[in-house]
């Protein structure tokens, strides 16, 4: 139960998220490239639901076929899960949880104590859970980064839950 972490406080839905099971979720992005990428200022949601709609578009003008078959791209991203380092974007947990109107700040409670951000700050945050591939089990299960980057080389670590004010 040391990697289950909770999102709790002023929110509508408690939520236990399991740092583990992120490698499967469509969200996730590169972490080594993320802060880097100042192209792409599209949310990650946003371009999740592009890519969801292109694809119903496309299956209801075309109809459906049988996936492709790429071995070629298959080992390439069994590979690149396999040494990546990952991250996702926390406000998709946050609006998940639905926080009340009156919260404002979310406490990042830590093996070390507890800090404070403004719930803003928490909607624009990543969470990154892998590195070269591997959980992060010395100082995870999640490091938390502000969405600026601004604490890209000290991240938030040994995070514990997550509570909104």
């Amino acid at each position: 139960m040391d990697f289950i972490l909770e999102l709790k406080g002023k929110v509508r839905y408690n939520l236990s998220m399991d740092p583990g099971v992120f490698i499967f979720d469509d969200r996730k992005f590169d972490l080594t490239t993320y802060f880097d990428d100042k192209e792409s200022l599209e949310s990650e949601e946003e371009k999740y639901l592009k890519a969801v709609s292109s694809h119903w578009d496309k299956e209801i003008i075309e109809g459906s076929a049988p996936p492709e078959k790429k071995p070629s791209s298959r080992k390439s991203l069994k590979e690149t899960i396999a040494t990546g380092t990952f991250g996702i974007g926390f406000g998709h947990f946050i609006k998940n949880a639905e926080p009340d109107a009156s919260a404002s700040h979310i406490e990042i409670h830590t093996e070390n104590g507890v800090e404070e951000i403004t719930l803003e700050d928490g909607l624009k945050a990543v969470l990154g859970f892998s590195l070269n591939g591997k959980p992060l089990k010395e100082d995870g299960p999640v490091h938390f980064y502000f969405g600026d980057g601004r604490n890209k080389e000290i991240p938030i670590k040994n995070i514990r839950s997550f509570i909104i004010k």
